[in-house]
């Protein structure tokens, strides 16, 4: 008896720490993308714009926050098209091989994809070989996607 009570204890602990020791794939904070910014209005207002808890939309297991019903029908209707690269890491810290947070005021939008930045000082790095960035960090997301923030 006190083997099997042993062994479930032991796959209780095993399975437990495998839920728990999933990584994100997108960055979030308190289970809500991009600090609760609209990824939609990055491409109709060209700015970023707080959304709204009563117009949310749960995408990859996070909620997704936005300003009007319009943007989040255009969401729903094509979430790859308005999320944010590199599932909203820092896209210049992607390009370096490691996920850092962002803050939904540091942004660009090229060849009509969003990428996030740490903060507005990283984005200045970001901008001054946005060609080059973009293809580091495509090489290495695949790699560290799934590793530990």
């Amino acid at each position: 008896m006190k083997s099997k009570i042993s062994q479930f204890i032991i796959l209780f602990v095993f399975v437990s720490g495998s839920i728990f020791a999933q990584e994100k794939t997108i960055f979030q904070k308190n289970g809500v993308a991009i600090n609760g910014y609209d990824p939609v209005a990055y491409f109709t207002d060209n700015m970023p714009v707080k959304g709204k808890e009563t117009l949310s939309f749960d995408w990859n297991g996070v909620k997704w926050q936005f300003s009007s019903d319009t943007n989040l029908a255009l969401f729903k209707a094509n979430p790859e098209k308005y999320a944010p690269q590199y599932g909203g890491f820092c896209a210049y810290g992607v390009s370096e091989n490691h996920k850092s947070p962002t803050d939904p005021n540091a942004w660009t939008i090229v060849d009509e994809k969003l990428y996030l930045n740490y903060n507005p000082k990283v984005k200045e790095l970001w901008t001054k070989d946005i060609p080059n960035r973009i293809k580091k960090a495509n090489d290495y997301w695949p790699l560290i996607k799934n590793s530990k923030d």
